[in-house]
């Protein structure tokens, strides 16, 4: 098992993933937001669905979902038609030109990706896609898995006691200041 310092590397390796992120925002359509691309991804790999399935797919709270859908609608990249089941719901699917921006967006990254990994074998690039693959399965579905917090501290050895002093042998102990806190 990893020590305590390997996790923390992993940690801040993690953290800096954040960058890889930026830059492959950096290269989406100017009215193509993260959220919005997003959106584009979960419904070209799920299928149609309810703005609420979107939602916890997203994890985000329905209001958010419902103005990335009213983007995506007013661009004609999604439609949101009425649930047959619950004409109070939404179903919501990709247009034509949806799955052509989806493309664009795949076509995209992809060519960031290969410009900014170069330098890395298939084998290296494929041993990435499989570690990051088993990381987010050992994390399992983030919404609905309770976080464990950490154990608690290990307990501190009781003090050693203090002997008795009889009451005639006392003497005036004096704090500092730095004492007394």
């Amino acid at each position: 098992m990893a020590g305590q310092a390997q996790y923390e590397e992993l940690a801040r390796q993690l953290s800096a993933v954040g960058a890889v992120k930026r830059d492959l925002g950096r290269i989406l359509p100017q009215d193509c937001s993260a959220g919005s691309a997003a959106v584009l991804a979960l419904l070209g790999s799920h299928g149609d669905m309810r703005m609420s399935n979107l939602s916890e797919l997203l994890a985000v709270d329905m209001s958010v979902t419902s103005r990335h859908a009213a983007h995506l609608a007013d661009r004609g990249w999604i439609e949101r038609s009425p649930d047959p089941a619950d004409k109070r719901s939404r179903i919501l699917h990709l247009t034509p030109e949806g799955h052509a921006m989806l493309v664009e967006l795949s076509r995209r990254s992809a060519g960031l990706l290969a410009e900014r990994l170069e330098d890395w074998t298939d084998a290296e690039v494929g041993q990435l896609i499989g570690l990051l693959t088993r990381l987010r399965a050992s994390f399992g579905d983030c919404r609905t898995v309770a976080h464990r917090p950490p154990p608690p501290p290990s307990p501190r050895p009781p003090a050693p006691a203090v002997p008795a002093v009889p009451a005639g042998e006392r003497t005036q102990t004096t704090r500092t200041p730095a004492q007394a806190t």
